[in-house]
C-alpha cells in the first residue's frame, strides 16, 4: 500500500531514543529490550460499554479485542515487565462491566508479568482487584513514562500516551491516515493501543506545545511494517 519511496525507511522500527534502544511495533506497542518491557497506551478497556450506557451502540467486543492483540505482543517480545501508560480503562465503572474471561485473562498477564498501570485522566483509581503496580509515573533509566505529555522545553526524555496520534500521508493519489509513533527525540507520544480509540492528526493544534519546533518524526504503522515520514511530508490536519 506504501510505496517504494516509504519502503527505504525499514530500518526505522528500531530506534535509538533517550539512551534506550526502542523497537517500534506494528502493533502500536513499543518494546524496550534491555528492560525486557512492553509498553502500551490508551487500553480504554469497556470503551464500547461505556458508549452503550449513553444509547450510542458499539459492537461490544473492544475490551476482548485489545487483550487479544496484547497478548499477541506478549507472545512476541516475552517482555518480564509489561507497562500500560495510562487510560487502560475508560472509566471508572469499566471494571464492573467487564464479563468474566476478560477479568480472568487480565489476572493471568498481571500474574505471569511484572504490570505496572500508570494513572491516566479517565483511570485516575484503577482497580485494586485485578493485579499489577499503581503508579502516576514510571522511568526506565533516564526516560520518564507518563499518561500526559509535558508542554514547553522538555527537562527529561519522556514517553507518553493520551492523544492518540495519527497522521495522514498522499500516495498514489490516495490519502492514508494511520495510527503513529510521533517523536522529536525529546518527547515521544505512542499510538492508542485499544480496539475503538480513534486519532487525532499530529498536525493539529494539541501537538504544537509538544512539538515546539514542528519538527519531528512519525512513524506509522503498516500491516507488516512501521514506516517513518519527516513531518514536513504529511499532510496538514484538516481544520
Amino acid at each position: 500500500m506504501f510505496n517504494a519511496e516509504a519502503k527505504m525507511h525499514k530500518e526505522a522500527e528500531t530506534i535509538h531514543f533517550g539512551g534506550l534502544n526502542l523497537v517500534l511495533d506494528t502493533s502500536g506497542a513499543l518494546w524496550a529490550p534491555e528492560h525486557e518491557s512492553l509498553l502500551v497506551a490508551d487500553l480504554h478497556f469497556e470503551k464500547a460499554s461505556a458508549f452503550a450506557a449513553r444509547g450510542v451502540h458499539l459492537p461490544p467486543y473492544d475490551t476482548r479485542s485489545t487483550l487479544m492483540a496484547l497478548t499477541s505482543a506478549i507472545r512476541r517480545f516475552q517482555p518480564r515487565r509489561i507497562i500500560s501508560l495510562g487510560d487502560s480503562f475508560h472509566d471508572d465503572n469499566a471494571r464492573q462491566r467487564m464479563d468474566v474471561e476478560c477479568i480472568a485473562q487480565i489476572r493471568a498477564l498481571t500474574q505471569a508479568h511484572e504490570f505496572v498501570w500508570i494513572t491516566g485522566n479517565h483511570d485516575e483509581t484503577p482497580p485494586e482487584d485485578l493485579g499489577g503496580k499503581v503508579v502516576d509515573e514510571f522511568q526506565l533509566d533516564d526516560v520518564v513514562l507518563r499518561h500526559i505529555p509535558t508542554e514547553g522545553l522538555a527537562f527529561a526524555p519522556e514517553i507518553s500516551g493520551h492523544l492518540h496520534p495519527v497522521a495522514t500521508v498522499a500516495r498514489r493519489g490516495r490519502r492514508l491516515r494511520r495510527r503513529c509513533f510521533v517523536s522529536d527525540g525529546e518527547r515521544m507520544v505512542m499510538p492508542a493501543f485499544g480496539a475503538f480509540t480513534g486519532g487525532l492528526n499530529v498536525g493539529s493544534q494539541a501537538f504544537e506545545a509538544i512539538f515546539p519546533s514542528r519538527r519531528f518524526n512519525a512513524w506509522l504503522l503498516g500491516r507488516d511494517q512501521v514506516y517513518r515520514f519527516a513531518s514536513d511530508k504529511l499532510l496538514a490536519a484538516k481544520r
